[in-house]
């Protein structure tokens, strides 16, 4: 019996209020497997251009591997019970904001240089409460032993 992939539901609408907030570029919703759940960009994008289901994509997957990496940075240091909250990276053009959107899902928000990160992290964390269970990503059913 072969296995059947579904296709994940788009919840880059989910994402909008991130978006308008000032300083916000763009936002995505990922599966721990690097999978995009969805994606959004702020409207007034200047001199950049929106994400495109590619970039996104791409931008899934590494932070996807960010995510990994951090957890196991975590789990060697304080043991493996300890859970990961939220990552941040500061860069010249802005930061990355990264945090857990329920079972299997991590939330990242991509900001200026200039936006007020404790905010972002703040509605972030909103976000989630509001709508962590629409962003879980539930664990995929194995696949049947293939025939002999």
């Amino acid at each position: 019996m072969a296995g059947t992939i579904s296709r994940l539901p788009d919840v880059g609408w989910m994402l909008r209020p991130l978006t308008g907030i000032p300083g916000v570029r763009h936002a995505v919703v990922v599966s721990e497997d690097g999978l995009r759940m969805g994606h959004d960009s702020a409207e007034r994008l200047t001199g950049e251009s929106r994400l495109g289901v590619d970039e996104a994509e791409s931008l899934a997957a590494a932070c996807a591997a960010l995510t990994v990496t951090s957890q196991s940075t975590v789990s060697l240091l304080f043991g493996d019970g300890a859970g990961v909250r939220q990552l941040m990276i500061e860069s010249d053009s802005g930061f990355v904001l990264f945090t857990s959107a329920g079972q299997g899902a991590s939330l990242g928000v991509a900001t200026d240089p200039e936006a007020d990160v404790g905010l972002v992290a703040q509605q972030m964390q909103l976000l989630v409460a509001k709508i962590g269970a629409h962003l879980s990503s539930q664990p995929r059913e194995p696949m049947g032993r293939p025939a002999s």
